[in-house]
C-alpha cells in the first residue's frame, strides 16, 4: 500500500479519498503547503481559520500521511508541517479543482491562475491518460469494477455497461 491512506470501510476510492481531503479546510491547507507555507501561524493568518479547526485538520492530515510534523525549534517546541510524497501527489487534484473553478468565471474575475514559472504564460490544465495522452474528460473512458470489487460494486458496473443509469 502506498502511503497511509487506506480504504477503511469505503469500497469506492472516490468516497475514501473524500473522507481524507473532502473537507474544504483540508484542501485549502494543502494548497497553502503547495505554496510553501509550513507553520501553524502562517496557515492561520493566510486562511483566517480558527485555532481549533486548524489543529484538528493538521492532525488529520498528519495521521493520514499527507503531512509530516517536524520540530523546527526547541524552548518552546515549535513544529512545521511538511508535505509527504503522498501529500505532494495531491497537487494535480488541487490544480484540477482550481482550473474547474476558474473555468466558470470570466477571466477578469479570476483571483488566482496557474502559470508557467519561467514564461508567466497561463496554463490550461487537463487530465490525460498517462499511457495514451488522451484527455479523460470525454465519454471514451468509463469506470468499471476493479479486481477487488465486491458483488455489489460489480453489479453496479454491470448495470452501467448495460445502459442503465447508476446513481
Amino acid at each position: 500500500m502506498a502511503g497511509k491512506i487506506r480504504l477503511e470501510d469505503r469500497e469506492c476510492p472516490l468516497s475514501s479519498a473524500l473522507g481524507h481531503v473532502g473537507e474544504w479546510w483540508t484542501l485549502l491547507i494543502l494548497h497553502d503547503c503547495f505554496d510553501g507555507y509550513t507553520r501553524f501561524d502562517q496557515f492561520q493568518a493566510n486562511l483566517q481559520i480558527s485555532s481549533s479547526i486548524l489543529t484538528s485538520r493538521l492532525k488529520a492530515l498528519t495521521e493520514s500521511g499527507l503531512l509530516e510534523r517536524r520540530r523546527y525549534q526547541t524552548r518552546p517546541d515549535r513544529y512545521e508541517y511538511v508535505l509527504t510524497e503522498l501529500g505532494r501527489s495531491l497537487r494535480p487534484v488541487v490544480i484540477a479543482l482550481a482550473a474547474w473553478g476558474n473555468s466558470r468565471l470570466d477571466p477578469a474575475q479570476r483571483s488566482m491562475i496557474l502559470v508557467d514559472r519561467e514564461t508567466g504564460v497561463e496554463a490550461d490544465p487537463v487530465i490525460v491518460d498517462r499511457t495514451t495522452g488522451r484527455r479523460l474528460d470525454g465519454d471514451d473512458f468509463v469506470f468499471t469494477a476493479g479486481p477487488a470489487a465486491s458483488p455489489t460494486m460489480r453489479a453496479r458496473y454491470t448495470r452501467s455497461r448495460a445502459g442503465e443509469r447508476t446513481v
